[in-house]
């Protein structure tokens, strides 16, 4: 008797060891694994207009010089009198911005840069002389500047600007003639003048903009400028004697509306 109860103990505990080995079994089978977290893009690169540019423009531009008649002596014989001219010009320039970024308060939206360009004119029209009914031809023929500019973001690839600096502009002599027509009677020879310049415009990144697949560090720049030169005494000699006649008291004024493509080198914004 006592070997057969410990023989039913033994068959009990085989029964209850197979039951949970099979119920451990079927719960390891329906456990999942563990769902792997998704891979997270690094963010993108912070937008920053720090770096340096080239740029090609071309735009509409017009000159206006005030001017007056001066004797050999140079007293004023004449008053004072304005000549204009208008036409295209082209050219090109480059520089280099700093932004202020991120951690500098009011002006982490801010940037300051220095560019220097210069372009190729044709701004011309008829300058009528101060004296007497004679007329040529004065044409602005080329221009260079420097300087610097300032301005704010008003979005991160959109920026507003004000810009100022130095300048000077070639133009060419004049032929004066007879208004009623024939050969040349007097010249002015060409002149280099110098001035200054103020500004501003407004630059905005292409890539992206209205879904367009263009380059990343291709901007589109608009821009008003206004040019204020020195006054020059300018000698006004006789053909063909090459005499002395007198003087043209001239000092111009330049208005120049531009438009460009920038290329801004390893351009990271988005």
């Amino acid at each position: 008797m006592g070997m057969t109860m410990r023989i039913a103990k033994l068959a009990l505990l085989a029964s209850l060891s197979a039951v949970g080995l099979a119920s451990g079994s079927a719960f390891a089978a329906d456990m999942r694994m563990p769902a792997k977290a998704p891979m997270v893009a690094p963010p993108p690169p912070a937008v920053s207009w720090t770096g340096c540019y080239l740029e090609g423009d071309g735009g509409y531009g017009l000159w206006n010089i005030d001017h007056s008649g001066e004797n050999t002596a140079g007293a004023t014989v004449t008053t004072e009198t304005t000549s204009g001219g208008r036409g295209w010009f082209a050219g090109g320039g480059g520089g280099c911005d700093y932004q202020f970024g991120p951690g500098t308060g009011f002006w982490s939206n801010w940037v300051v840069g220095a560019f220097a360009d210069a372009h190729w004119m044709d701004l011309h029209k008829n300058f009528q002389g101060s004296f007497g009914p004679f007329v040529g031809e004065e044409k602005e023929t080329s221009a260079w500047a420097v300087g610097g500019r300032i301005g704010y973001l008003v979005t991160p690839n959109v920026f507003t600007y004000w810009n100022g600096g130095y300048t000077q502009t070639r133009f060419d002599g004049i032929n004066f003639a007879s208004s009623f027509g024939g050969p040349t009677l007097a010249t002015i020879g060409s002149h280099t003048y110098s001035g200054w310049f103020i500004g501003g415009g407004t630059e905005i990144a292409l890539s992206g903009l209205f879904g367009m697949p263009l380059p990343a560090g291709l901007f589109w720049r608009s821009e008003y400028r206004y040019s204020s030169f020195n006054s020059a005494n300018l000698p006004i000699t006789l053909v063909p004697s090459g005499a002395l006649f007198g003087f043209e008291n001239t000092r111009p004024f330049v208005q120049t509306i531009t438009t460009a493509l920038v290329w801004r080198f390893g351009w990271l914004g988005r």
